[in-house]
């Protein structure tokens, strides 16, 4: 591709005892007669750490280094402050993280990446599960994925499968295991990656996935090795326990359509699945609480029909009350086992749905946390899933450690039905309560998590350790459980000699496997304690992690990868981190934002675009995230499409600009670098006969360079990019990276687009996809401008005239026409304007949803704030 052609790639897994190791190799050569930039970009899974990177061009090896962030980032400044910086991009799919590094490359020269990550295997519904994803993007002489898996228990099943595996394909999957050993190749020729006999496009776009079990004879097995054990525990054919399980469900108006319409349909199935033994109820939170039952309810099959037929009629509207939601789940669990309703030895299970934050009832996040974590002290497990990117999800997931749960998102696509059920599948069998793994004292430094609240059917407990004495080589363990019948009670013991024979084949062990498995475990679970910790215990929490990910070279969150480059004026610095679930890929400061607004309150008419821009040039952060927003946000009229955020002030101001669908606004133009964008107006599938002004959003947007003699016209449907006279057109199905001097292009299908223009600003367009059968409104576009400080001082539009810093005073506060939105006088651009205090929605988290945050909303089209008058930025065309 473009004169680079990658000629070798190795994906070499080695597994022992679940835990992998593994080597991505690939070697790339210059076919071209100039210097040309040379890209490795490969998508890990989201469990992994990376340990190890480097690249050799021309014989010379130049490692990547593990630091603490900290000094990693003065590292990476220092060489951005001498211009010499490409800093590694991160990003994150559902189950991946994608690590990208490039480098420049003289004509004929080769160059050699090498990444190395490693990872514990978790075992799900009764198998652990390897994923790789491959992707190359180009046909490859020598591609190759080899896992060689060695198990001291015994290999008991082992399969592999690709998404992108065809029938021709099927045979070049090589799969061999007896006893302790199991092995996969993948090794497809030449011909066997194209697309069709003569094509140059690659067939291997996909996950490949590796799966397999180990013999169980007994319920654990615990291994030793040069002073450090690990633990495994899944004991089988154990009598199922009964489960009480509360589905506390968010019904809110954001909820409405698609969302609340996949959440029934996985409720249905769910329903099919609950045994007979079972008991369960329905909260329902918008802005009131209802119940199904007010108890919990056996799962007899009248009572499951009659389930069925409430879950058919549940519908959406009103706010969020998440906090009564809750508490009222608990409540109904707390009297089940105060009255005996439930089976003494039975699990009982908390699952909390919501696709929002908490806006009515408490809705402060810390209080909520508090009050649920005393409402259910120790005793029920909680589990807490955030549908789509408007919520705060660290909220809940700090939410659901607390009270031995886990957070899990669920991705608003086509398949979100099928993921609520599968993670009901995960938690529907429990097997134990309460189970201990109980060690000497006196023997074991460091020891992991070793108590849990529930063991289920087809998991793993995994417990590591460090002895005392390192040269100690026999441990016996007390496990203790509460079961279906009875209470669960062995000892079992090992000693290092038995490991050792189990482990003759020695040339399957990488290093110290048990010593950095255990060292895995540890920062992962330091890192969770670490999440809803405070003060001194947060700050110890964070110095084990970080002594622990320096020591054993793992990029976590507290550690980054800095990679020198050869540049030919000389080395340059890029960095790779380990991104965190929940924070958004959008929040880089100096950013500017255009956002077409989606309000699903009241009585879902109001679509507009919402503009958002930040003054460059300011530290403060871009958003100010109010705790315990007023609850008296309901209307949906006059709403402004422009906030502008001003930092100093910590405030924002916004306005309206009312034109009809057809318009076309000039939104940013550079007269110095050439670049223009511009938007053009849509409205609903109808007119709204109840409604003034009617709604309009940007159902089309065009981005010029005139220096670059590049046009790009984005619809909801078709990107096309013009260069000169030749045009390229894709959907919004397609995955893309196009590179030209001058231009990158990355589209992320059905999602955004990224365009990067020579001069170091970037756009990113975002897409905005409805429900296809409503009735009002369609698919829409949202625009964000990033590095908007790479535009000139002269940059204007309606948008690009707030890249420099504005700033306002607001005097005389007094009470306006609606006694719940205060009116003031603002001083701005030396006039004085009548401005009243509302709420808006901030989409920079969730193009759907949004944050209410408060702004001075600016009247008459923004007259007296905006240069002019707003028909001054009416344009005829998109270019």
């Amino acid at each position: 591709v473009n004169g680079i052609e990658i000629y070798s790639m190795k994906i070499d897994s080695k597994v022992t005892s679940r835990f992998a190791h593994n080597v991505i190799t690939s070697r790339a050569v210059n076919r071209g007669n100039v210097s040309k930039e040379v890209f490795f970009d490969v998508e890990l899974p989201k469990t992994a750490f990376i340990t190890n990177f480097s690249m050799t061009i021309d014989g010379i090896t130049y490692p990547g280094t593990i630091k603490e962030k900290e000094a990693a980032k003065k590292q990476y400044e220092k060489a951005v402050s001498r211009g010499q910086t490409a800093g590694l991009v991160k990003a994150s799919g559902r189950k991946t993280e994608k690590f990208t590094v490039s480098v420049n490359v003289k004509a004929a020269s080769k160059v050699t990446f090498e990444l190395t990550y490693e990872e514990l295997l978790k075992r799900q519904f009764g198998k652990y599960e390897m994923f790789i994803k491959v992707k190359p993007k180009q046909l490859v002489k020598d591609f190759e994925i080899e896992v060689d898996i060695f198990e001291p228990q015994g290999i008991t099943e082992l399969e592999a499968e690709g998404t992108f595996i065809t029938n021709e394909l099927q045979n070049t999957i090589k799969k061999t295991f007896s006893g302790k050993k199991g092995r996969i190749s993948f090794k497809p020729t030449l011909d066997q990656q194209r697309t069709c006999a003569n094509c140059s496009q690659s067939v291997l776009d996909g996950d490949f996935t590796v799966r397999y079990d180990v013999k169980r004879t007994t319920p654990d097995n615990l291994q030793i090795v040069n002073g450090y054990f690990v633990h495994f525990f899944a004991p089988t054919n154990l009598p199922k326990l009964s489960k009480n399980i509360i589905f506390v469900l968010d019904t809110s108006g954001s909820m409405d359509g698609r969302e609340i319409e996949q959440t029934k349909e996985a409720l249905l199935k769910i329903l099919d699945d609950i045994k007979e033994d079972d008991f369960f109820n329905f909260i329902l939170f918008d802005s009131e609480i209802s119940t199904w039952k007010e108890t919990l309810i056996k799962a007899t099959p009248e009572n499951l029909g009659e389930a069925r037929r409430f879950v058919r009629q549940i519908s959406a509207g009103g706010m969020t009350n998440l906090h009564g939601g809750l508490m009222r789940g608990i409540d109904i669990l707390n009297a089940a086992h105060e009255q005996n309703l439930v089976p003494k030895r039975s699990a009982s299970i908390i699952i909390m749905l919501t696709d929002g934050q908490p806006n009515v009832g408490v809705s402060n996040t810390h209080e909520i946390e508090k009050a649920v974590k005393a409402a259910i002290d120790g005793r029920y497990t909680l589990y807490n899933l955030g549908f789509g990117s408007g919520v705060d999800y660290s909220f809940l997931e700090r939410m659901a450690l607390e009270n031995k749960g886990l957070a899990r998102r669920i991705y608003p696509d086509s398949d979100a039905a099928l993921q609520l059920q599968g993670f009901y599948d995960e938690v529907s069998n429990p097997m134990l309560i309460d189970v201990e793994l109980n060690y000497p004292e006196n023997e074991i430094s460091d020891l992991t998590t070793n108590s849990f609240k529930h063991f289920y059917d087809g998991s793993e407990i995994v417990v590591a350790g460090r002895f005392v004495d390192s040269n100690q080589n026999h441990l016996s363990v007390d496990v203790r459980g509460e079961g279906a019948n009875d209470a669960l009670s062995y000892t079992t013991q090992q000693d290092a000699e038995q490991t050792a024979q189990a482990f003759q084949e020695q040339q399957y062990i990488f290093g110290e496997y048990i010593e950095r498995l255990w060292a895995y475990l540890t920062i992962e679970q330091l890192l969770e304690k670490r999440l809803t910790a405070t003060g001194e215990e947060k700050e110890n929490l964070t110095a084990q992690a970080l002594a622990l990910s320096l020591m054993y070279k793992f990029v976590t969150p507290l550690t980054s990868m800095v990679v020198t480059k050869p540049e030919e004026d000389g080395n340059e610095e890029g960095i790779a981190d380990k991104p965190t679930e929940g924070i958004d890929i959008f929040t880089i400061p100096g950013m500017c934002e255009v956002y077409a607004k989606l309000l699903l309150i009241v009585k879902l008419i109001s679509i507009k675009p919402s503009f958002i821009t930040k003054s460059y040039g300011q530290t403060a952060p871009l958003y100010h995230t109010y705790a315990t927003p007023p609850t008296w946000y309901t209307s949906v009229d006059g709403d402004p499409h422009f906030i502008i955020s001003v930092p100093q002030k910590k405030d924002a101001i916004c306005f309206n600009i009312n034109e009809n669908p057809g318009m076309i606004l000039n939104l940013i133009n550079d007269p110095v670098t050439g670049i223009t964008v511009n938007g053009e107006l849509i409205g609903d599938k109808k007119a709204n006969s109840d409604a003034k002004i009617q709604n309009s959003y940007f159902g089309k947007l065009g981005i010029a360079n005139k220096q670059l003699d590049v046009k790009l016209t984005v619809t909801p449907e078709m990107i096309t990019i013009q260069n000169g006279e030749e045009k390229t057109g894709f959907t919004w199905l397609d995955s893309v990276t196009l590179q030209q001097a001058g231009l990158t292009l990355i589209i992320n299908r059905k999602k955004n687009l990224v365009l990067s223009m020579g001069s170091g600003v970037s756009f990113v367009v975002v897409l905005h996809q409805v429900w296809k059968k409503h009735p009002l409104h369609q698919d829409f576009l949202g625009l964000y401008t990033l590095k908007s400080d790479k535009l000139s001082e002269q940059t204007h539009g309606l948008l690009g005239q707030f890249f420099r810093p504005i700033d306002f005073t607001i005097l005389e506060i007094h009470s306006g026409s609606d006694p719940k939105k205060p009116d003031a006088t603002m001083i701005v651009k030396n006039n004085e304007l009548t401005v009243t205090r509302g709420w808006q929605k901030d989409y920079r988290r969730d193009p759907k949803h949004g944050v209410d945050i408060p702004c001075w909303f600016v009247h008459d089209n923004g007259a007296g704030l905006i240069d002019g008058v707003h028909t001054d930025y009416v344009v005829s065309s998109l270019f």
